[in-house]
């Protein structure tokens, strides 16, 4: 059962006298019980496309579906079934961790009590501090409170929106890990992020820049549909480096990688010579070459080049 179905979303907004285009067509579906993530940068389309599927936002044209239920004629019915934790913190910061929860079960006519053991391996972990006012949390608190809320009424279906964006690595580590104990429960999980490395941690990821797709697929197979060699190089002198590198024709692209440059061709031959020849043509020292694997960040940069 495809329990997200969206079909040539379109959707626009008028700044002044321009017109952006925030999504161009945008189409995929989501089995359930699934962790669909969404990948892509700020100002990708992300964030309205959530704001559709969870209707509070209408498209332009296009067709959505969450359970079954259409996201324009069945709004009330999806609402009652959805969970969603949007990028910004939300909760009432001036109300205790407590009586946040509380709150959000009245409002789905609901009890802490009634749905705790749904909420409890995550709501132990801040329980200690219920006392505690929520804009007085840390990040990764703040996030762990924004998930019991969203899921105190037993939704079928979570939208986390950058929900681990400002948070620190292991508190990232530790959401990813009750999103999958989650899934086990049943619960499909469509969640959005900029970190390219959380994808993944997803059954299937879409690859969206400027409001289209780029690519639907399993992480496992998004990287095997990379065609191009790839080179990682660092030198002392990495901007200049850099530069001369995008000079040469021969080049397909090159980005900054942590510590490296990653390096596409437009053809697989002989491309450790080519880079060689960048270097002796240079001033560089301490110059490292070595061919990599691509990552899911790799895929992209290459996807946005075609």
């Amino acid at each position: 059962m495809k329990t997200i179905v969206v079909e040539n979303i379109i959707k626009k907004y008028r700044a002044g006298k321009v017109e952006v285009e925030a999504l161009g067509g945008v189409s995929f579906a989501v089995d359930q019980g699934e962790i669909f993530g969404l990948i892509g940068p700020d100002g990708a389309g992300k964030t309205s496309l959530f704001r559709i599927l969870t209707t509070l936002l209408l498209a332009d044209s296009g067709f959505a579906s969450v359970d079954g239920f259409d996201v324009v004629k069945d709004y009330k019915k999806i609402r009652n079934r959805v969970g969603y934790m949007p990028g910004k913190f939300s909760l009432y910061p001036d109300l205790t961790v407590q009586e946040n929860l509380e709150f959000f079960a009245a409002i789905f006519h609901t009890t802490i009590k009634e749905n705790y053991e749904l909420v409890k391996e995550i709501y132990s972990q801040i329980e200690p501090f219920k006392d505690r006012r929520a804009g007085q949390l840390s990040g990764g608190m703040k996030q762990k409170l924004a998930l019991s809320c969203a899921l105190i009424h037993k939704p079928t279906v979570l939208f986390l929106d950058e929900p681990t964006t400002g948070v620190d690595a292991v508190s990232r580590k530790e959401f990813w890990e009750m999103l999958h104990r989650l899934k086990m429960q049943g619960i499909t999980i469509l969640v959005s992020t900029a970190y390219m490395d959380e994808a993944t941690l997803c059954d299937r990821v879409g690859l969206i820049q400027k409001g289209m797709l780029l690519s639907v697929n399993t992480p496992k197979d998004i990287i095997e549909e990379f065609q191009h060699s790839l080179w990682a190089i660092k030198a002392n002198e990495m901007y200049p480096l850099m530069e001369a590198i995008k000079s040469d024709p021969a080049v397909m692209s090159c980005y900054p990688f942590g510590q490296y440059h990653h390096v596409t061709f437009n053809h697989n031959e002989n491309n450790k010579e080519e880079l060689e020849r960048i270097v002796e043509n240079g001033n560089y020292t301490n110059v490292e070459i070595i061919p990599i694997t691509a990552n899911v960040e790799d895929c992209f940069m290459a996807l946005m080049k075609e």
